[in-house]
């Protein structure tokens, strides 16, 4: 693969357009974390109810979710630079509506504008390695793809906190602009376009494309093990602060760094998982599912005897940490299956992910309320044992395909 970046065959721009590149991806983190630590806030100042200010998350994630399906095809024919540089403007437009706005109806539709745009350039960069990059080289950034992304939800309620506690939530809103700005300014500067053989936009060879993978079951149950990984995340995040603020009675900044502690639980379990990559696939996952249904019930049976902010963060550390080992091994696995199509799997899988991760975490915290840990501890059990049950058919097609191979 050609150096595409040798437009101007300068190599210390091109690592800068590296380095912007993954700084940015981050990005869909940052607007959907940093002001976790503020919900509560929003609710009091809007005079609206938690569930409405949940939706705001649930609202981004689904248009995220869905937006990644189809940028994937459109960012392959018309390039990645010029998009991403127009969804980065007008994620910065959004971010500075919301954060003039006291409307909860506005800021629903300005995070609709959020997901699009996030979806736009997240894709962008995620295919700007494998246009620039190959070999070694192109398997050692990709492997560390989940663990740069992780940077977002680690650092962006840690920030929210603080911006919180200071100034109140609507500048939450002006750190993602300023942020988009910066990087915006930085990418028009340093970058440019790496697509090389820009792909016919041809709808029907598209919908093949995406046929052959929505039709492959392994492909497809992977992607329910990611979304359901990281719906145990999302659904502290959504609960987490109103327990911490209203049951227990702690500031945002505390928020923000249990937050942070908590972000580094799914780095953790990234970088176990790389580290275990060459492991027997099924039997490594096995013994991460047992480890985390095993804190979940002891979650579930310790918080009524010893309820207290350590003791939840004690056993989501250890849940988010196997979740993200969960995650890291089936993203791998799941981008490896198309490596010829791996812009639109990668969107396919994206996009699918966040649809299920919006879906699922709206409905578990409508049923089961951001009320105190117990309820935090029933919503981690039943996302635990749905993993269990789907880890159990993936292994048992595996088997009957294995078993269909050896006989013929």
């Amino acid at each position: 693969m050609m150096d595409i970046l040798s437009n101007t065959p300068n190599r210390a721009r091109q690592r800068i357009s590296t380095l912007l590149a993954f700084s940015i991806i981050p990005l869909s983190g940052f607007a959907t974390d940093i002001y976790i630590p503020s919900m509560p806030g929003i609710v009091a100042d809007l005079k609206v109810t938690s569930l409405q200010v949940q939706l705001t998350i649930s609202i981004f994630l689904i248009s995220f979710g869905i937006s990644q399906l189809f940028v994937g095809a459109i960012l392959d024919s018309f390039g990645r630079y010029r998009l991403g540089l127009v969804a980065l403007f007008f994620f910065l437009l959004a971010s500075i509506t919301i954060a003039n706005t006291d409307s909860i109806y506005l800021i629903y539709l300005m995070r609709v504008v959020h997901g699009i745009t996030v979806a736009f350039i997240v894709v962008a960069k995620r295919a700007y390695f494998v246009d620039v990059y190959e070999g070694p080289q192109l398997k050692s950034y990709l492997s560390i793809f989940t663990i740069i992304w992780s940077v977002g939800p680690i650092v962006a309620p840690f920030i929210g906190g603080y911006l919180q506690t200071s100034f109140g939530w609507h500048s939450n809103f002006y750190f993602l602009a300023i942020m988009a700005a910066i990087i915006g300014v930085a990418d028009l500067i340093f970058s440019a376009e790496t697509l090389v053989n820009p792909a016919e936009f041809h709808l029907q060879k598209i919908g093949a494309v995406y046929y052959k993978m929505l039709s492959t079951p392994s492909f497809m149950l992977g992607i329910l093990m990611l979304g359901m990984a990281y719906s145990m995340v999302m659904v502290y995040n959504l609960t987490g602060p109103f327990i911490i603020q209203h049951k227990l009675h702690l500031s945002p900044v505390v928020i923000g760094y249990c937050s942070l502690i908590l972000g580094f639980s799914w780095t953790i379990g990234g970088l176990i998982g790389k580290a275990t990559v060459n492991r027997p696939f099924f039997g490594k996952l096995l013994i991460n599912l047992i480890l985390q249904l095993i804190f979940a019930v002891t979650m579930f049976l310790c918080v009524g005897l010893f309820g207290s902010l350590t003791t939840i963060l004690f056993f989501a550390f250890i849940i988010h940490t196997c979740a993200g080992y969960t995650y890291n091994n089936y993203f791998t696995f799941n981008m490896s299956l198309f490596p010829k199509n791996a812009g639109i799997a990668g969107g396919l899988m994206g996009g699918m992910v966040y649809v299920i991760i919006s879906f699922l975490t709206y409905a578990i915290v409508y049923y089961i309320p951001a009320k105190d840990e117990r309820n935090l501890s029933y919503s981690y059990l039943l996302l635990v044992v749905a993993s269990v049950i789907v880890m159990y058919v993936i292994y048992r097609m595996n088997q009957k395909r294995t078993e269909i191979i050896s006989n013929s």
